[in-house]
């Protein structure tokens, strides 16, 4: 833990060193980096906004942890005038500090002001609870038969929650930058005539990636998937691609035809 915090600290600009640190020259000239002890243990324990009340953070040994189950923990250190957060390598400054009232400039520039509560910590952060999963947390089936040219098919999709994490960086209430945990999801879809399989195949959201930027995916998930008709062309399913927070997606219309053959089109941002 501490080497994390010896790398990110290092990491920092020469100038936010040694003003902020008082940093001396070593023997081979690097600089050391010296941590507010003082200013970390009054930071330890419960911190809520001054005038809602609402937990902003708790802070425990060199960890913070936050309210929201999909915020991850990061380690912190107080260097200066300045708190820095290890897993969005973000550094905010310290307007005014005590045993009970901690103030800092957030991300905008607003000062956010808090008081040390005396309540009891809630049951989800003396536990430590992973993040949740996005969309689904278990298997999810769907299927219906469709009559086309006097022919019978049935088509299936299952929607297939998985551990593969995707991280995505977001604002806080507090606009503290925080690093949040979801997961992706797979999805299967097979079409059968009768008792012919015509198609079957995952779907991850790597296919995509030669259709939407790279930068997007890596923090978006595989969202939904659904049926949306069958003409001359063959079956069509629609795959949604998000960000977990809903602010922007992608939809690809991906048409299987009657020979199993699978053809992708980007239709919606």
């Amino acid at each position: 833990m501490k080497h994390l915090l010896k790398l990110f600290l290092l990491s920092s600009t020469a100038y936010l060193l040694l003003a902020c640190s008082g940093g001396k020259g070593t023997s081979d000239g690097s600089l050391s980096v010296v941590e507010n002890q003082a200013a970390k243990e009054m930071l330890q324990g419960l911190w809520v906004d001054s005038e809602t009340e609402e937990i902003s953070f708790w802070a425990k040994g060199d960890t913070i942890y936050y309210p929201d189950s999909m915020s991850q923990p990061t380690y912190f250190a107080v260097v200066g005038d300045s708190l820095h957060l290890v897993a969005t390598h973000s550094s905010y400054l310290i307007e005014k500090q005590s045993e009970h009232v901690f103030s800092f400039r957030n991300q905008n520039g607003d000062i956010i002001r808090l008081v040390k509560s005396d309540e009891p910590l809630p049951d989800e952060l003396i536990r430590g609870e992973q993040p949740r999963v996005m969309v689904y947390t278990e298997v999810v089936k769907t299927d219906s038969v469709v009559f086309y040219n006097g022919a019978r098919y049935h088509w299936y999709i299952a929607i297939n929650p998985t551990k593969y994490k995707v991280h995505t960086t977001v604002y806080n209430s507090d606009g503290v930058e925080v690093d949040n945990v979801y997961y992706d999801n797979i999805m299967h879809v097979s079409v059968f005539e009768g008792a012919r399989r015509l198609f079957s195949s995952d779907f991850r959201k790597q296919m995509f990636e030669k259709k939407i930027p790279g930068q997007f995916l890596q923090q978006s998930v595989l969202s939904n998937m659904e049926f949306t008709g069958v003409d001359q062309k063959g079956f069509h399913f629609v795959s949604t691609i998000c960000k977990p927070d809903g602010a922007a997606c992608y939809k690809a219309e991906n048409i299987i035809s009657f020979e199993g053959r699978l053809t992708t089109t980007l239709i919606e941002f």
